[in-house]
């Protein structure tokens, strides 16, 4: 909880307020969960300051621990849109929860590529649960509460101030096993986000840029502090996937009929992503998202160059 919700709740009878408190979340059509409920997200409970109460719309599921967050500028290039919705598109086909925190520009476009892939998405506000901003999300969100959730530390009602913001993006950092900065000035908020994961102990990825271009600054120096270059979603399941060693120990699901075919295919030996396309008569982009699951699932492993055999 943070420390405005702590001094205004300082003489109150936490009963009384507790029970007042959960008629008025349950009046916005939302829910809280505490940091004590087996419920609450598992990552976030992990970090040294974990907030006491979340409320949310939505709905908070297991599988959610797998989950990558896509952050970057308000100001965003035509690139840096198209860039991180693709990402975002892939990353949720493979089965990861995307991560935000539904401000205009890279965010807006990170819940919408994986909303288009029929993923799971998270919405982190910087205001009440019952303000959703900027304004003209509201309808991003009422589709993101359809497939993942929005959720906030603040108390409902709580305006979106700009001092909120840099607070919020501890939760971003905090839900995900890592954090990608598509594009960032220097003085961008993504970057305080990608500061705050390497102090939780997550990983932190950046898409680079072309030298002097604003939208460039803050990510290429990422990349010369050590963060991991990104040129597609591969270069985040490799790093990631060592972290997720449940994925290959669950009992073996039933394998969709396009799976089976590419198993089929790669009895022959190693194919490429394109061979595989053209086999299935699919897009690129929708096989590499179908291999990138299975690649999580131990089914497939990739080689350098997006080729692709079976695991084993």
């Amino acid at each position: 909880m943070n420390h405005k919700t702590v001094k205004a709740l300082k003489g109150i009878d936490p009963f009384k307020t507790g029970k007042e408190l959960l008629q008025k979340v349950k009046a916005t059509g939302s829910d809280l969960i505490t940091l004590f409920d087996p419920r609450y997200p598992s990552n976030l409970r992990q970090i040294p300051d974990p907030p006491l109460v979340l409320f949310y719309k939505g709905s908070l599921q297991e599988e959610d621990s797998r989950s990558i967050a896509i952050v970057g500028s308000r100001k965003a290039t035509p690139y840096g849109r198209e860039f991180a919705k693709n990402l975002a598109f892939q990353l949720a086909q493979a089965g990861l929860t995307i991560v935000s925190g539904l401000a205009r520009g890279i965010d807006t476009e990170a819940h919408v590529g994986a909303l288009e892939a029929g993923g799971r998405t998270f919405g982190v506000l910087g205001s009440g649960i019952d303000r959703i901003y900027p304004p003209e999300n509201e309808e991003l969100a009422r589709r993101i509460i359809q497939s993942g959730a929005i959720l906030s530390e603040f108390l409902p009602g709580t305006p979106p101030e700009k001092w909120n913001f840099p607070q919020r993006n501890r939760i971003i950092s905090g839900l995900t096993l890592g954090v990608v900065v598509v594009e960032a000035s220097e003085k961008s908020g993504a970057l305080i986000t990608a500061s705050l994961a390497l102090e939780q102990g997550r990983s932190v990825f950046a898409v680079p840029g072309m030298p002097g271009s604003w939208a460039a600054r803050g990510t290429n120096r990422l990349i010369k502090e050590g963060a991991k270059l990104v040129e597609g979603p591969e270069d985040i399941l490799e790093e990631i996937l060592p972290q997720v060693p449940a994925l290959k120990r669950k009992e073996e699901r039933p394998k969709s009929p396009l799976e089976k075919l590419i198993l089929e295919f790669l009895q022959e030996g190693p194919k490429h992503v394109d061979e595989i396309s053209r086999f299935l008569k699919k897009s690129p982009q929708e096989t590499l998202g179908l291999l990138l699951k299975m690649e999580l699932e131990g089914l497939v492993r990739e080689l350098p160059g997006k080729v692709f055999l079976i695991a084993g």
